[in-house]
């Protein structure tokens, strides 16, 4: 099987210009001033390679952070890299702190996020099946994911702009590592989503993929498509299963599965 080539389209340098910026300053921009700079996938996912290298977001030789998932699985996966600096685990029990972030509005989506136990190459990953990839898996969490844009319109921005920054990601909270567990029946797993203390929402087997695991070779194809290695210790996160909106300042948020672990969250 052949390996992706190293050969990809240019990215918008205007658009990684800015979005670099607004990363760093905690800015926000009017997508109509960014109009058609982003037309397919392919140059939404160069913008993302020009701001992890803008940022930092991809250090060589150490583990990577990303996001990934799909509306179902005759969907395409989509991915992106995630800042380093908003991915957070929790220490003794305690709230992730996420204060100093700068997120607007976020919504908060309740997760379950995977770790590569040994380093793949590209070859390897062109080479392996879904099983397999699953198999390279060492370690599970629960992940509470902060979305966050960096457009004015949030929400209503063009799909591709959104995109392009980063899947609108903000910050990620991660509960401490569990070994893998394969007898989850995730048609069943119940999660919830608690603002504050209040009634918690919660939603059962919802996850679009019917399993977190199933994008794992999807997602190491794609981190390895430029010929380069994921390092062992790098971590996806897999779709949400819940999401609750509109989060402000001072917001304690608690996201739980049942049976696996639960984390908490001071916006």
């Amino acid at each position: 099987m052949s390996v992706p080539s190293s050969a990809h389209p240019a990215p918008d340098a205007r658009l990684v210009e800015a979005l670099s910026e607004a990363w760093r300053l905690g800015r926000r921009l009017d997508a109509e001033a960014f109009a058609g700079s982003v037309p397919d996938e392919a140059a939404a996912y160069a913008v993302h390679d020009g701001l992890a290298a803008a940022l930092g977001w991809l250090p060589a030789g150490q583990p990577q952070h990303w996001k990934s998932g799909g509306a179902s699985r005759a969907a395409a996966i989509l991915h992106a890299p995630l800042a380093p600096k908003g991915v957070r685990g929790a220490v003794d029990g305690g709230a992730v702190e996420v204060a100093d972030l700068r997120l607007h509005a976020p919504a908060i989506e309740a997760e379950i996020a995977l770790r590569l136990g040994s380093t793949v190459t590209a070859e390897q990953a062109a080479a392996l099946t879904r099983e397999e990839a699953l198999a390279l898996i060492d370690a599970m969490t629960v992940s509470a994911e902060l979305v966050s844009s960096r457009w004015q319109q949030g929400g209503e921005a063009p799909a591709l702009l959104r995109m392009a920054d980063a899947q609108s990601h903000g910050a990620l909270a991660l509960a401490p590592w569990l070994p893998l567990r394969r007898d989850v029946d995730w048609s069943a797993q119940r999660c919830s989503i608690a603002i504050n203390g209040a009634a918690a929402q919660s939603a059962r087997g919802s996850h679009a993929l019917g399993d977190p695991g199933w994008l794992v070779l999807d997602w190491l194809r794609h981190a390895s498509r430029h010929g380069q290695a994921l390092p062992a210790g790098s971590v996806v996160t897999t779709g949400a299963w819940l999401v609750v909106k509109g989060l402000q300042a001072g917001d304690r948020a608690r996201v739980a599965f049942d049976g696996i672990a639960a984390v908490e969250v001071r916006i």
